[in-house]
Order: C-alpha cells, then sequence, then structure tokens
C-alpha cells in the first residue's frame, strides 16, 4: 500500500508517496519552500499544491515541528506564532477533501528510523534523537511511539533550551570543530540517560554523518547506533503514521 507522507519544516515542505511495506519512496519528491510568513492558511495551499502535483486520494501522513495532541499544535517552533491551537489535520482536510494524520516531526523521523533502520528488532527504552537547527527526539518503548519527546526544550543553565547550546546549528553558529561540539551534545546526552536513563541511543539529522568526527568525546554509558533513514525519514515516517491513522504505530518488534 502506498501512502503520501508530507515533511513540514521552518524552511522546505516536502512530500513523496511511500510503499508502506517496503519505506521506499515510489516517485521523487516534490519540494516547495515554506512560505514566509509561515502561517496556517499559506502552509495548507502548499500542502493542497503537493497533494495535486501526485494527483493523491487516499489518506496523508504529515510531520510538523511542534508538539501535536490529537492534531493540534500546542506549539509552533520555527513556524508563525499563528499556529498554537489550530487543529491542523481539520485545516489540511479541508483544503485537500482527504483524511490526514499529523505528528510531531520528530516523532515522524524516528518511525522511520525504528521500522527500517537502525531501530529494527529493538526492544526496551530506545531514544532517536535528530541533530540539526534543533534536538528533535523520538521515543519508543518497545517499539511504541511515546510522542512529543521535546528532549531538546530542556532547559540549560542560561534558562534557554539546550538544543541552543548543542544542536548542530550552534555548532556552525559558533564555528566549534566536532570534537569541540560532540563536548556540548556529551552534556545534553548525560542529562537524557540521567532523567530517563534509555537502553539504546540512535544519533541522526545532518550532524550524524560525521559521528566519526566527535564520537570518542561522548561518554554516556548507553550504545549508540546512527541512523540509517536519515534524508527521507520525515517523509517516511509521516507516511507510516497517515497508514495507522491511530495514536501509535507499532513497529515489528511488538
Amino acid at each position: 500500500m502506498e501512502v503520501l507522507g508530507i515533511d513540514i519544516g521552518g524552511s522546505g515542505i516536502k512530500g513523496a508517496p511511500v510503499n508502506i511495506e517496503t519505506g521506499h519512496l515510489t516517485t521523487e519528491r516534490y519540494r516547495l519552500p515554506t512560505p514566509s510568513p509561515s502561517k496556517p492558511a499559506l502552509v495548507a495551499e502548499a500542502i493542497k499544491e503537493i497533494v495535486e502535483h501526485f494527483a493523491w486520494q487516499g489518506p496523508v501522513g504529515c510531520g510538523f515541528p511542534t508538539v501535536i495532541d490529537k492534531g493540534i499544535a500546542r506549539g509552533h517552533s520555527n513556524m508563525d506564532p499563528e499556529w498554537v491551537g489550530v487543529h491542523i489535520e481539520e485545516l489540511f482536510r479541508r483544503a485537500t477533501g482527504l483524511p490526514f494524520r499529523v505528528i510531531n516531526d520528530a516523532d515522524a523521523a524516528g518511525l522511520a528510523e525504528m521500522h527500517l533502520g537502525a531501530g529494527r528488532d529493538k526492544s526496551g527504552l530506545v531514544f532517536v534523537l535528530t541533530l540539526g537547527t534543533g534536538i528533535g527526539s523520538g521515543v519508543f518503548y518497545n517499539g511504541h511511539l511515546l510522542p512529543n519527546f521535546e528532549l531538546g526544550r530542556l532547559l540549560y543553565t542560561n534558562g534557554k533550551p539546550i538544543e541552543y547550546f548543542a544542536s548542530d546549528a550552534a555548532r556552525k553558529r559558533k564555528e566549534l570543530s566536532y570534537k569541540k561540539w560532540g563536548k556540548r551534545l556529551d552534556v545534553f546526552l548525560h542529562h537524557v540517560v540521567r532523567l530517563f536513563s534509555p537502553d539504546l541511543i540512535i544519533l541522526g539529522g545532518g550532524a550524524s554523518k560525521k559521528y566519526h568526527k566527535f564520537q570518542d568525546v561522548l561518554t554516556i554509558d548507553v550504545p549508540i547506533l546512527v541512523a540509517e533513514t536519515r534524508n527521507e525519514a520525515g517523509i517516511i515516517g509521516a507516511a507510516m503514521a497517515g497508514y495507522s491513522l491511530s495514536s501509535e504505530f507499532r513497529t515489528p518488534t511488538s
């Protein structure tokens, strides 16, 4: 079965039909720039354009960069503040006439990784962390998604979210070497381990491609794996969420 997966980000919106059994995109992805300002009505028009580009008729899954509670945005992250309180699933359904399932974007990437990547067949408490503009976190227990763990929003000593200190964007902004930045990431990982005692941590996002440059400075006593699905994880995981159209997606380990 194919489901259309759409990944909404602060700079771009991309989508493609996905074969749910294999996790492969069945056509080349279609990308649009995120409207500026990224107000709900303008983004809904972009979603409609993606649906029409593929002449899609069927369920759609969508990843959105904030906490999502029963289809409603509880924050706005790097999107326009007007998103707070918007029922995104209803907004997109009205724009396209199709059923939508909207989840947190890091949760979507985590679904793909747990089903098809480094998390496949892994049990216990698994954290999939995406290192990019911020720090996204998909959390799974015995294959079940525990949604909306915004671990990058944990407060650091200066009262700001720790992702401002330890994300890949912070590395670029401060022009840090991977080893110096890795020590910052290690601080964040120690917070995560101290609070939650995970059995496994999977690192994804753009910075994970350079894992060999900072792995030696990570000192947590928890196994770390590098994500395998990477660039298309958000689209694939969104499609999985659209296929389930329920509050959780269970991986083959369950």
